[in-house]
């Protein structure tokens, strides 16, 4: 059993730190959840019937300690008083029913971080949940964090780019489930008893973002011998720069989910449809981020020009080549913005060397970004299928389908008496697979890539240390 104080900590001492993970009480806490982790099955139960598991009374135990953290914590953080007993209330809960499948609705509701966004402001959160992109289990999970809002943000969200919802947050601290390559906290990850009508906030860890952005694009950009500008390469080299460039990224991207021609729902909540479609979707939200982006940087925000670069080379270097090749709509994105601006002269492989345009670049990015939204806005006309199709043309012109590809040889190839939902079935878990170039810069980026698990910028400086 973990040992939280040898004795109770006082009101003063607790307040005697300005950061929660300063505090003893955080320690306890991260240990109690790491106590707690491999009892709990997927769903986040933990059957104390099953064979080899601990005595009810060392469960019990060990949520006592949680609460008791979260309770010497909580004084730190006053904004967040409400959820704090909401969520005492709901882990008192689940160990009074027996630990059985987690529901965390009441404490969910309570936590309303995006109500008060100021720069620096901590949050201590703990909630049963699964890491997208990371653990898929719901376990248990606890992390510090800090909101990203300074105020040349709030003011881009006040006059032009509305997202009451939006969350940039940084990592303080955290527990098992972050250490891996999750970059998100969702409100739709933690565990309940039903959805809420409509979720009111949404974070993204621009830290963690900007960190393995900077390692990444650092290898790539040595592996393929690209000359940067000397701005760009100070900023590659500045994690702050790239933090900023991110959390305007996400957040015009965010927002854009629900802004345009959408033929769909803008966030496909419950849509089988064709990986590409996905693909596309998210592309088209980082394009329209670049094309806000250049507009920024004519309007004298030095963050405009940031952003631009970023999701170029993050699009370009690290999506294609990350993950699993099945299903990869993230890569996919990236492997279609690559070959456009090859396409179109932008960039250039020769010699083993790669050159970009970077007069051309911007024109030619926001070019692809109008070919998206035209098939969007013409998609509002057509049946889904043909759709479906419509956009499958647009990716193959640039992107080669793989040889064996029944959706390749067209509508005949298929059994339409199906509806579009089976459809999909056809599709092949790799339909584009990758270019040469990219299964050869794979390779040179593997182990950079595997090494951003778990990334955050104090991490990064105690590695170079």
């Amino acid at each position: 059993m973990t040992e939280i104080f040898a004795s109770p900590v006082a009101k003063a001492d607790t307040l005697s730190v300005d950061r929660v993970v300063e505090h003893p009480a955080w320690a306890a806490l991260k240990a109690a959840v790491e106590t707690i982790r491999p009892w709990q099955s997927a769903d986040g139960s933990i059957d104390l019937e099953a064979e080899g598991a601990p005595p009810g009374p060392a469960v019990r135990a060990e949520f006592d300690l949680v609460i008791a953290a979260v309770e010497q914590l909580s004084p730190l953080l006053p904004h967040d008083a409400a959820y704090h007993r909401a969520l005492v209330a709901d882990l008192r809960k689940w160990a009074d029913t027996g630990f059985g499948v987690p529901d965390f609705l009441d404490s969910l509701l309570a936590f309303q971080p995006a109500a008060e966004r100021a720069d620096g402001l901590q949050h201590l959160v703990v909630f049963p949940m699964y890491t997208q992109n990371g653990n898929p289990d719901r376990n248990l999970e606890a992390v510090v964090l800090r909101v990203v809002w300074p105020e040349w943000l709030a003011e881009l969200e006040r006059t032009r780019y509305d997202n009451p919802l939006f969350l940039g947050i940084t990592f303080e601290d955290f527990t098992a489930g972050y250490d891996t390559n999750s970059a998100v906290l969702f409100p739709e990850t933690i565990a309940v008893r039903e959805a809420p009508e409509r979720f009111s906030w949404g974070g993204i860890f621009c830290d963690r973002e900007a960190a393995r952005f900077r390692r990444v694009t650092e290898s790539a950009v040595a592996t393929l011998g690209l000359q940067l500008p000397d701005d760009i390469a100070d900023m590659i080299g500045d994690q702050d720069r790239c933090q900023q460039a991110f959390v305007l990224w996400d957040m015009v991207h965010d927002r854009t989910h629900s802004h345009g021609d959408l033929p769909f729902d803008p966030f496909m909540i419950k849509q089988r449809q064709p990986f590409w479609m996905y693909g596309l979707e998210e592309l088209r939200c980082d394009l329209t981020a670049f094309k806000e982006a250049v507009k920024l940087e004519a309007d004298g925000y030095a963050q405009g020009r940031d952003v631009q670069f970023a999701v170029l080379f993050d699009r370009m270097f690290r999506f294609p080549v990350t993950g699993e090749r099945v299903r990869n709509y993230d890569g996919l994105g990236g492997q279609l913005l690559f070959a456009y601006l090859h396409k179109h002269e932008v960039v250039r492989w020769t010699d083993n060397t790669l050159h970009i345009d970077w007069d051309r670049a911007p024109q030619i990015t926001n070019q692809l970004c109008g070919e998206i939204e035209k098939l969007y806005r013409d998609g509002i006309d057509r049946p889904k299928l043909v759709h479906w199709f419509a956009a499958y043309e647009l990716v193959s012109t640039y992107l080669a389908p793989h040889p064996g590809s029944v959706w390749a040889k067209g509508p005949d190839a298929l059994d339409l008496t199906q509806p579009p939902r089976k459809l999909v079935d056809d599709v092949l878990a790799d339909e584009f697979p990758l270019s040469m170039f990219y299964e050869a810069l794979a390779k040179k980026l593997r182990g950079v890539i595997a090494s951003t698990k778990g990334i955050t910028p104090a991490r990064t400086e105690q590695v170079a240390a």
